[in-house]
């Protein structure tokens, strides 16, 4: 089209200068020409159509993210905080596979920070004295994930007011600051007793390949007890070599958000908690 019309030009031009030797039949016939040439050279509709735009439109029905938090959160708030519940086992198992969560959620920067612990459930597994301290529900639960300059703590702090907590830290490591000795764990139990709970072991405690860089390693360090000032020691020898190995263990984060953690940790333990500001 762009050669033809300038051709067109000439030619209405020329016809143009021969319109007063012509008849007016010859004229009109002329005219017809004219037009059925513009008409065949001239760009149609077609070609000034705009391409057609893939909108990616968000599907409905499935319930957000937000949404789901906050359901869970509603029945965690309706029952003890170590209750099992069908409803909030159902929640967890929706946003876990929601694929809604942050991505490598055990080096993303979200991760960092005060958890209080608002659900577990109720395993065999774990150790009298963390049954014991879970089932204190008048007790606030913390779990805190930390850095200690280049050193990755997780800590388990246990509030029993303004002034008197249990504190036990943790030696972490993770893909972003991994530790040496935290190697794979051996023994499921302590000497073959339930004394410091049940761990899952060889096969069983592969990390999941679907869920990259969601699991933190950690060996208990050390503990202690803070009542109003004065310190007594956890009752746990955590650095003798004969326990080094039975005090490792791992959380693996299947949910992350900014305000809401799911981990299931090497008891067998799910646990949901939720973000607060560290001066809390």
């Amino acid at each position: 089209p762009r050669r033809t019309l300038p051709i067109l030009h000439t030619n209405i031009y020329l016809f143009h200068l021969n319109t007063t030797k012509l008849s007016r039949s010859s004229m009109a016939r002329v005219s017809l020409a004219i037009l059925a040439l513009v008409g065949a050279t001239a760009p149609t509709a077609a070609a000034f159509q705009l391409p057609k735009l893939e909108l990616g439109l968000p599907t409905f029905g499935a319930p957000a993210a937000t949404d789901l938090e906050n359901q869970l959160l509603a029945e965690v708030q309706a029952v003890d905080r170590l209750s099992n519940s069908e409803g909030i086992d159902r929640l967890v198992a929706q946003l876990e596979s929601s694929g809604l969560g942050i991505e490598r959620p055990a080096i993303a920067p979200e991760v960092y920070g005060q958890w209080r612990l608002v659900h577990t459930s109720s395993a065999d597994t774990a150790s009298p004295i963390q049954r014991k301290a879970v089932d204190a529900t008048k007790y606030n639960i913390y779990q805190n994930i930390e850095l200690d300059d280049s050193t990755l703590i997780v800590s388990q702090v246990v509030k029993f007011g303004p002034e008197s907590q249990l504190k036990v830290d943790a030696l972490a490591s993770t893909f972003a600051y991994p530790l040496a000795e935290l190697t794979e764990r051996k023994s499921s139990t302590t000497l073959g007793l339930n004394i410091l709970g049940v761990s899952l072991v060889g096969e069983e405690a592969k990390p999941d390949p679907n869920r990259p860089d969601s699991r933190i390693d950690f060996v208990f360090d050390s503990g202690s007890f803070n009542l109003r000032g004065a310190t007594f020691p956890y009752p746990v020898p955590f650095r003798i070599p004969i326990l080094r190995d039975v005090v490792k263990g791992w959380i693996d984060i299947t949910y992350l958000s900014g305000r809401i953690r799911i981990a299931r940790g090497n008891k067998g333990t799910t646990f949901v908690l939720l973000k607060e500001d560290s001066d809390q």
